[in-house]
């Protein structure tokens, strides 16, 4: 029987799937989540290396795999990328080793890891150095853990923010454990109202992401468990 590994970085990116019936919150270390059904499990443990390898370990411990799909959000380094548009990469490129990782199935763009969240600036860099189409944390650390245990990986992304958009604040609103302080952010721009419109426009592009990623992954997986 075909099992896939979804490796996801955060709760939001994946709710609109794991919500539905057929999906079983399971027990798993501090710091991780995981939800089962036969034929898939999806984990996540935040956003970032580290934090992607625990969630590949984790779903490599709850049983034999075939593949491992990373999903999630991602920024748009090609100008003109929609916000919401879903990209399946054929190459995921680690930003700062340079070493590429081949994906099957994909869409002939490239996806780019990088250890932070990406500005305009970099986006542009990484359009110019690498001919990425999209940039995100976590994807080059699964794709590498995919090959070392001969595993078939892909990616699956959903696009959050435009290739003009920035927000050079956000990243420290990220947590020592890769979650995003929510909480924290929202006091932070509750007395900063240049940052509301940005924000809610921020907002607005995840959710669309999120919806339009958890589309995708059911309707990928319906296809594969009506061939098995």
């Amino acid at each position: 029987m075909t099992r896939i590994a979804i490796i996801a970085a955060l709760s939001r990116e994946v709710a609109p799937l794991v919500s539905r019936g057929q999906w079983q919150r399971t027990k798993s270390p501090a710091g991780i989540s995981l939800w089962i059904t036969d034929s898939a499990v999806v984990a996540l443990a935040g956003m970032g290396t580290p934090r992607a390898t625990l969630a590949f370990q984790a779903a490599l411990a709850t049983g034999p795999l075939s593949s491992v799909l990373s999903v999630g959000w991602a920024g748009a380094c090609a100008p003109g990328a929609e916000v919401g548009a879903i990209v399946r990469p054929s190459t995921v490129v680690n930003a700062q080793t340079g070493e590429r990782y081949a994906c099957t199935d994909g869409d002939g763009s490239v996806l780019a890891s990088v250890s932070s969240f990406a500005g305009t600036a970099e986006k542009q860099r990484l359009h110019a150095a690498y001919n990425a189409t999209t940039v995100e944390m976590e994807a080059a650390a699964v794709a590498r853990l995919a090959q070392a245990h001969s595993l078939p990986f892909r990616a699956i992304k959903a696009i959050s923010d435009a290739a003009d958009f920035d927000f050079p604040e956000i990243t420290r609103f990220h947590s020592a454990d890769g979650q995003f302080r929510e909480a924290t952010f929202a006091l932070f721009v509750a007395f900063r109202p240049s940052l509301w419109k940005p924000v809610l426009h921020m907002a607005k592009g995840s959710k669309l992401a999120a919806e339009n990623l958890c589309a995708a992954l059911e309707a990928e997986l319906q296809s594969r468990d009506s061939e098995t």
